[in-house]
């Protein structure tokens, strides 16, 4: 008689993980089923009704009260008077914040998202002691005009509200809010007799304790051509239009709310896994700019299109520009807090942004190698196997993964000690390789009294509270599960003590981790995730911080391995969920992408949408997650996925298995190929990865960030740079034999793979052959390679580096090489090495680069440079001299590559000029 009842969960649950395995867009809510989204797309041009009122100065801050113009007795709206502080930071970026005025008690306080901004920023504040007072556009009333930045100014207009920045010469604007008067703040009031707030969709119920809360407003980018950012969509790059008289009448606006999407579609506004309020702008008359908005609810974001206002233009009188991009921001609860970004070019967009929240973390150097991953390996018998199947066909990686069904039943920090009955031992043969692990460790704990960990946290009342108070029950992987409110600092302090090597049984200090599902999701919840009315630490409900659910348990969890390592290794964990701030914590991967080529087509733009938005250590799954790629499309992936800042292959457990030999000799050869492009080229990308870690610059850049005023870049989402030196073009299309490559600037691009010289400024008809992708070193640059290969990173940490030197017109170049430990932060400290190298007159120098405040802590090495590529170098030259010592060198013809011997160049070989000292060479 127990066995159905006890089946009967299961069977449910695996009715609901069934059910979500294909996209079912009934499951989720559009524009017209959310109605705070369905009331603010119908507002009008110039329906704000606020004026700006009692402006002054306290504590380096404007403050004012924003006013009703005119008395609404008819409104359900209280007509309080809302509060405004506009603050000033270093390196052009203003602040503005709208909230309820606390004085006059509104019903409970907004909740404001905590510990995302970073203290030093805070700490570069400046101080406002005055505003002047303007006329401005014609305006009887008067505005207060402050300094921003030399060369800008922001601007608080009275009579009517809004706010921008401009250049303080010419007067033209760079942002604003509120120019089309869209602005909307629903202020909380009590509940009374005969309101209905509740919402419901679906099954699901939404008892809105508080009633609307919602906030919009317009935002204006100026001398802009196009948009990007906020992260995520499976779309275009550059952001389309959703709303406008050449738009679709039901289109749908962006949409910003954390979910588990499976099989995801592709060339779609819907939200995924992540959000990240912040959009940049660029366009060939300004430059560019940013704006973000610190609000973790669900969010809703209209492009507005060419014309979308032109019926309403009487009513709001904008200066002129025809560049200008109006955008609608739309959140259903939260604060208004703020962020303008100045420019004017892409990289102090982003070094702005990420001085806000954070720069991205130092990753490890085995983390930037190959990872290969499936759910699941089934036991320590195939670990062991795909390891040594590595090996035997000489291909390089770093890490294996294992998902979900190493756990015993679901419960993480455990193991099934059937299939791995001894782990540390199976790390421990991994790490005398050089090689790692990572494990799974989601947030849904198990509901079962026999474990700890839920047993702990029920005792201490650390889970998430449904609406009634009770620990909020869930459906997930292990069935009948509960989360932990990780909003509480508490919570997150022991959640990190989970990973310590006596806690967390059977774990290493060679295991990294893996957060998936931190959406969070939950199978049976509404739109498959935790219902809006579930209430968090002080009374937050879900709905004001579902966007950063999963930032705060990525959060967690790096601390919990930094605590592991008494603070002085770096942590690596990978997480699918994420928001702003989530760059200094780990790599983010685009979720569980299908293996069609349509799939591998937009996850350069996802990956570059992730990169421009701070989250620079990203990827997509190689192959594709769901279904069986094709091998040729395997191998475009794998080709493509080289040049990703995160490189890692991931499959389903239903599909075939695809691990790299499974595939024929040839096939083979083309994948290990391509994964030792990505070792060959370890030095550049760890060089770009602390260049990130130190400006917030992408490691994987658009075109347009390294050529801002070539306007063929702007929306080319096909093409990427790796750094400023290399330009990758993926092939998207089955038997493809010709792409068209459109190479930037005025110099030229040399073939990585023959050396050939091609134009710049140009769109090329390029072959292709199945054993390689475009790609093409910039002239100009200089780009540090080691080309023996190990079988990990971590055994070619002895290796000699090629410098491959690409000359532009004038025959110069330059470049430069970051080396530290690859897994300590001693580098903060001082303990690494940073060369610059220049070439110019036919002499090629090596410079220090490390600024003379670097720290007390050295670090030295005895590597040396074993080759000099020399492209575009004049006919002629046949030796060189290297100081000091006077030592002669020939220069010969040698191939672009070891590997293959393709392409035939001047190479000069054995210098064995150490890679830590000052020299020089001459050619002759």
């Amino acid at each position: 008689m127990r066995a159905p009842l006890l089946l009967y969960p299961v069977l449910l649950l695996l009715l609901l993980v069934t059910s979500s395995y294909s996209w079912k867009k009934e499951e989720f809510r559009n524009c017209d089923q959310t109605p705070f989204c369905k009331r603010a797309r119908s507002r009008k041009p110039g329906s704000c009704n606020l004026r700006v009122a009692d402006v002054s100065i306290s504590d380096g801050d404007l403050i004012a009260k924003l006013v009703p113009k005119e008395e609404n007795p008819e409104s359900e709206q209280p007509n309080k008077p809302l509060v405004l502080t506009l603050s000033v930071y270093q390196d052009g970026v203003m602040r503005v914040k709208i909230d309820e005025d606390q004085n006059l008690n509104p019903p409970k306080k907004r909740f404001e998202v905590p510990e995302v901004i970073e203290e030093d920023f805070l700490n570069t504040k400046l101080w406002l002691t005055r505003v002047k007072e303007q006329q401005i556009d014609g305006d009887s009333s008067f505005s207060s005009v402050f300094y921003l930045s030399d060369g800008y100014e922001g601007v608080l207009r009275h009579d009517r509200f809004e706010v921008f920045a401009r250049e303080s010469g010419s007067g033209k604007r760079v942002l604003s809010i509120n120019s089309n008067g869209l602005f909307d703040f629903e202020q909380l009031r009590e509940k009374k007799e005969g309101d209905d707030w509740e919402e419901k969709f679906r099954s699901h119920t939404d008892t809105r304790p508080y009633g609307p809360q919602s906030i919009s407003f317009d935002v204006s980018f100026y001398g802009a051509d196009f948009v990007y950012g906020i992260p995520e969509h499976a779309t275009s790059f550059a952001l389309k239009p959703t709303k406008g008289p050449n738009v679709e009448e039901y289109s749908e606006p962006y949409r910003l709310f954390n979910l588990d999407v499976f099989e995801y579609l592709h060339e779609s506004p819907f939200g995924l896994y992540g959000s990240i309020p912040f959009m940049i702008s660029h366009g060939k008359a300004r430059g560019s700019s940013g704006f973000f908005w610190l609000n973790a609810a669900e969010m809703q974001i209209d492009v507005l299109g060419s014309g979308w206002n032109s019926n309403e233009s009487s009513k709001i009188m904008l200066p002129s520009d025809k560049h200008r991009i109006d955008t609608l921001w739309m959140s259903e609860s939260g604060v208004v807090d703020t962020f303008f970004f100045i420019g004017p070019g892409p990289k102090d967009v982003v070094r702005q942004y990420t001085s806000v929240t954070g720069r991205p973390s130092m990753p490890q150097l085995f983390a930037t190698a190959y990872h290969q991953c499936r759910w699941n390996y089934r036991d320590e018998e195939d670990v062991y196997n795909v390891d040594s199947k590595f090996d035997e066909h000489d291909i390089p990686y770093d890490v294996l993964w294992l998902d979900i069904e190493h756990t015993d039943g679901k419960k993480y920090f455990t193991w099934d000690r059937v299939l791995f009955p001894n782990p540390e031992e199976m790390q421990k043969k991994l790490a005398a390789k050089g090689r790692h692990m990572v494990t799974i460790v989601d947030p849904h704990i198990k509901r079962d009294e026999s474990y700890h960990i839920h047993k702990e946290a029920s005792e201490k009342g650390y889970y998430v509270k449904d609406a009634t108070g009770k620990d909020y029950d869930g459906w997930c992987w292990p069935g009948s599960s509960s989360y932990t409110d990780l909003l509480n600092p508490e919570i997150r302090s022991w959640w990190s003590d989970k990973f310590s090597l006596d806690s967390y049984v059977g774990s290493t200090k060679y295991l990294y981790i893996w957060n998936d599902m931190n959406e969070p999701s939950v199978f049976n919840g509404p739109e498959v995730t935790m219902p809006r009315d579930a209430l968090h630490h002080g009374g937050v409900e879900h709905r004001e911080l579902h966007n950063s659910y999963g930032y705060y348990f990525h959060m967690a969890t790096s601390d919990g391995l930094l605590k592991r390592g008494d603070g002085k290794d770096r942590p690596f964990v990978l997480a699918r969920a994420f928001f702003a701030g989530s760059q200094r914590y780990g790599a983010i991967w685009t979720g569980d992408n299908t293996a069609e080529w349509e799939h591998l087509r937009v996850s350069v733009p996802m990956v570059l949408t992730l990169s421009i938005s701070g989250i620079v250590f990203s990827g997509a799954d190689v192959g594709g997650f769901f279904g069986n790629p094709d091998t040729e499309l395997l191998v475009r992936w794998y080709q493509v996925g080289a040049y990703y800042p995160f490189f890692r292959g991931h499959a389903h457990h239903d599909t075939k298995r695809r691990e790299p030999w499974l595939f024929g000799e040839r096939n083979t050869q083309l994948m290990r190929e391509a994964i030792h492009v990505r070792y060959m080229y370890l030095p550049y990308f760890y060089t770009l990865f602390r260049e990130a870690n130190s400006s917030g610059t992408p490691v994987a850049r658009p075109l347009w960030m390294e050529f801002p005023g070539d306007e063929k870049s702007f929306s080319n989402d096909e093409a990427f740079m790796v750094g400023n030196g290399l330009l990758v073009q993926g092939v998207y299309t089955e038997k493809a034999k010709h792409v068209s490559v459109y190479l930037p600037g005025e110099e030229s691009w040399y073939d990585l793979r023959s050396a050939s010289a091609y134009k710049g400024g140009q769109t090329h008809k390029y072959e292709v052959s199945e054993d390689s992708i475009p790609s093409f070193q910039r002239a100009g640059t200089i780009i540090p390679r080691k080309d023996r290969l190990r079988r990990s990173s971590t055994q070619m940490e002895n290796d000699p580096f090629t410098l491959v030197i690409a000359l532009n017109s004038s025959k110069a170049a330059e470049g430069e090489l970051y080396i530290d430990d690859g897994k300590s932060y001693e580098f903060k400290q001082g303990a690494f090495i940073h060369r610059r190298f220049t070439f110019s007159n036919g002499k090629l120098i090596s410079s220090n680069a490390a600024p003379s405040t670097a720290g007390s802590y050295t670090f030295s090495s005895e590597c040396t440079v074993e080759r000099i590529i020399l492209l575009g170098l004049s006919p002629g030259a046949k030796t060189a001299v290297i100081e000091p010592g006077n030592k002669k060198v020939e220069i010969e013809l040698g191939p672009l590559f070891i590997q293959g011997n393709r392409g035939s160049v001047p190479t000069i070989r054995k210098p064995n000029v150490r890679i830590t000292d000052d020299w020089s060479i001459q050619i002759l």
